[in-house]
Order: C-alpha cells, then sequence, then structure tokens
C-alpha cells in the first residue's frame, strides 16, 4: 500500500505515519516544516518526504503529481481559532478558510485530475465544532463545516470510480495544536467534562481510524464524517451512577 500524508509532521499526522508504517505502507510524508519532517523521517527512515505547504495550490499538484499512484491520500492539517464573530478581523476569517477548507478541496482537485484510474481512498480532517454548536467557534466550525459538505459532494462525484471519500470529527485532542487548552489545568479539567468518556483524545485514538478508513478494511465506506468524540458530539450522560 502507497500513500500520502499532508500535514504529516503534526500531531495527528505524524500519529497516522507512524501508524501505516508499522503496517508496511510505503509513505510520502509532505508539511512546511522540513526540520520536523526529517526528525519524523528518522522515527519512519522507510518513507520519502517533501516539504509542502497546502495553502499553495501548485506545492500540492506537483506533490500529487508526481505520486499519482497511490492508494491513499490524508490530509491532516488545520488551525484553531476560539473567538466570536464580533471579534473575528478578515484576516483570522480569510486564515481560517485558507488552513482548513482551502487545502481539502485543493488535495480533492488534484488527486481526480491526475488520478489514472486506480481506486484511492482520500481522508479529510473536520471537528465536533462542525458537528454542534460550541461558543466562540463560528470561524473554523463554518470551515469545516465546509470539509464534510466537500466530502459528500466528492464521494457521490467519484463513486463509480472507486474512490472512496471520508473524513474524521476529532473532539479535543492532544497535540502541540491545542497545547494553550491542554496545557492550562483548569481549560483541560473543563474539556475532559465536556466529553462523556471523561478524557480527552490522544493522536493514537485518531490514528486508529484513519488507518482503519485509508485502508482496504473500509472498502464499502464512503461518504462518511466519523466523530471521534468521546461521545460529545452524541450523547449526555447523567452524573449519577
Amino acid at each position: 500500500m502507497k500513500a500520502i500524508i499532508f500535514g504529516a509532521s503534526g500531531g495527528i499526522g505524524s500519529a497516522v505515519a507512524k501508524k501505516c508504517a508499522a503496517n508496511g505502507w510505503e509513505l510520502l510524508l509532505a508539511a512546511r516544516d522540513e526540520t520536523k519532517l526529517r526528525n519524523l523521517s528518522s522515527e519512519i527512515p522507510s518513507a520519502s518526504f517533501k516539504t509542502c505547504d497546502v495553502r499553495f495550490v501548485e506545492q500540492v499538484d506537483s506533490i500529487i503529481k508526481e505520486a499519482a499512484e497511490v492508494d491513499a491520500i490524508c490530509l491532516s492539517v488545520g488551525s484553531l481559532l476560539l473567538k466570536p464573530a464580533h471579534l473575528t478581523t478578515n484576516e483570522d476569517w480569510e486564515l481560517t478558510i485558507t488552513q482548513n477548507l482551502t487545502p481539502a478541496f485543493y488535495v480533492l482537485r488534484a488527486a481526480m485530475k491526475f488520478n489514472s484510474g486506480r481506486p484511492v481512498s482520500l481522508l479529510f480532517f473536520s471537528s465536533v465544532a462542525a458537528r454542534i454548536g460550541l461558543a466562540n467557534h463560528e470561524a473554523i466550525a463554518a470551515a469545516k463545516g465546509g470539509v464534510e459538505a466537500l466530502v459528500r459532494s466528492a464521494a457521490a462525484t467519484y463513486a463509480l470510480r472507486g474512490v472512496r471519500v471520508n473524513a474524521i470529527a476529532p473532539g479535543l485532542v492532544a497535540t502541540p495544536l491545542t497545547a494553550r487548552i491542554t496545557g492550562n489545568e483548569a481549560s483541560l479539567a473543563a474539556s475532559q467534562a465536556m466529553h462523556p468518556l471523561g478524557r480527552i483524545g490522544t493522536p493514537e485514538d485518531i490514528a486508529e481510524a484513519a488507518y482503519w478508513l485509508m485502508s482496504p478494511a473500509s472498502s464499502w465506506v464512503t461518504g462518511q464524517v466519523i466523530s471521534l468524540d468521546g461521545g460529545m458530539s452524541t450523547i449526555r450522560v447523567s452524573s449519577k451512577k
């Protein structure tokens, strides 16, 4: 199996890469930070890597065109903006869209433009914030909601070509991106309480599901957004035991 992982140097992306590598996959790791990529490749010596900023379409096209014959493409990039709409600047809004929704479209388009007819699994990332209303998440909820809509439409468009398109919508996961929250004792406790299972996620939690969605084991799954959020988006638990 061959895969491209964009955002491979991030908390979730690196966990997905390690999971795939542990199962013998041939990987191309892509991310903006060359130093982090080199550090990751030292842990996965079988993988190759290239720097890529997914905000720029030419870079996305170049990587996918050169590695068109792959079985899966995972886009694990994004940002976290916690601001109410009235305090969100134009720059905040444009950056949130550019870092979350635009790369998903670029990867989808390139994957289909350079695909030779080979079945491929495309995996994107949404957020629990697109699934339920969370205060001060308007911009990121809109961007991730766009990713979910893109997944469903693309899954319908390309199903007859054997292309599967899915997404994972995590709750709070302990990564460098969320360190502002997880590194604060009070914020972490509040976040844990919001998740019915009583804890936040780990990159490995997400990687297990990501690997399944990228692999042939999920060959009858497409157009889905899988919630991995400790039950946050669907259940409420009683305080009584």
